[in-house]
């Protein structure tokens, strides 16, 4: 069933890429009341991680789900709803490890190994059930004023204490320097298109050694590490986008780059469980730097392998 998951996964975003779709920004299109751009939700309203929210946003735009709410069958019934006859669930995945004490062969002693394990369980939107409570449909007001700056994404921004000039036409992240370039903010067509694209050159910032060290291997322009590192600071500007309630429009300079993640992903099944699961822990990182960053134990680990 492991190969199986990696497999169906891939699929499905290749398929969405191959179309000139990047599956991570279309769902941002959704007016539900829980958020307009948001990451999906248990039913409890806790956020998805990591490669399940790549994988529910493409359940969400394959199906025109608004609704950012998800429940297994069971969590529909307990709280007094019903899935409605024919509706076809989406897969969601748990990643995690289980211990096993095994004998050495030589000594004889005990010796505990770490078995990494994943499996798959199926979930519902709101939208396939019936019956549920009222929050589960409930629309949001209209959205402020694209134009206007964000003061909850400049207060975020801020926080990170990231080396961060405007100037010149070009967005960009200069690890030799450790910092970040960005264009004035009245040069982008919106507010929403200056944050996110500020989210993803923050997500490279924190490719830094002295934070996640993170490293592809790349050597040039273009080759592969480069273009698992794109994909990495896409989805992170993604995630912190549905964290701070943004709603950019999709980055036309990076439309060349579906090419290359293309050939990183049918190269790997497992190349987007591993660039969302980076993508994860540098959203973590920034908003771990935040004066009230919560510390709540994450509902399921990134599924990176």
């Amino acid at each position: 069933m492991k190969t199986d998951i990696y497999q169906r996964v891939t699929d499905q975003i290749v398929s969405e890429l191959e179309k000139g779709v990047r599956p991570w920004l279309k769902p941002w299109n959704a007016e539900h009341a829980a958020g307009r751009i948001t990451r999906p939700l248990r039913a409890n309203g806790i956020p998805y991680r990591g490669i399940n929210i790549l994988m529910l946003w493409a359940a969400a735009t394959g199906n025109g789900f608004a609704a950012p709410l998800w429940l297994t069958y069971k969590q529909a019934q307990e709280l007094g709803g019903q899935v409605r006859k024919g509706e076809k669930g989406s897969l969601v995945v748990y990643a995690n490890t289980i211990t096993r004490t095994e004998q050495d062969t030589e000594t004889g002693e005990d010796l505990e190994r770490q078995i990494p394990f994943m499996k798959g369980y199926t979930v519902f939107n709101a939208e396939q059930v019936d019956g549920l409570p009222a929050h589960f449909y409930a629309l949001q007001e209209p959205a402020l004023d694209p134009v206007a700056r964000d003061e909850r994404a400049e207060a975020f921004f801020a926080a990170t204490r990231a080396d961060i000039r405007h100037g010149g036409n070009q967005a960009y992240y200069a690890i030799g320097e450790d910092r970040v370039q960005m264009p004035p903010f009245e040069a982008f067509r919106d507010a929403q298109s200056y944050y996110a694209t500020l989210a993803h050159e923050l997500t490279h910032w924190t490719r830094h050694p002295s934070r996640l060290d993170r490293e592809f291997g790349r050597k040039k322009w273009g080759d592969e590490g480069y273009a698992r590192e794109e994909l990495v600071a896409e989805l992170g500007a993604a995630f912190l986008s549905a964290e701070l309630d943004l709603t950019p429009e999709p980055r036309a300079d990076h439309a060349s780059y579906i090419a290359s993640w293309l050939k990183v992903l049918k190269d790997d099944k497992r190349a987007i469980f591993t660039a969302a699961a980076h993508a994860q822990r540098a959203a973590d990182y920034l908003i771990g730097l935040q004066p009230a960053a919560e510390t709540a134990e994450p509902q399921e680990q990134e599924a990176a392998a």
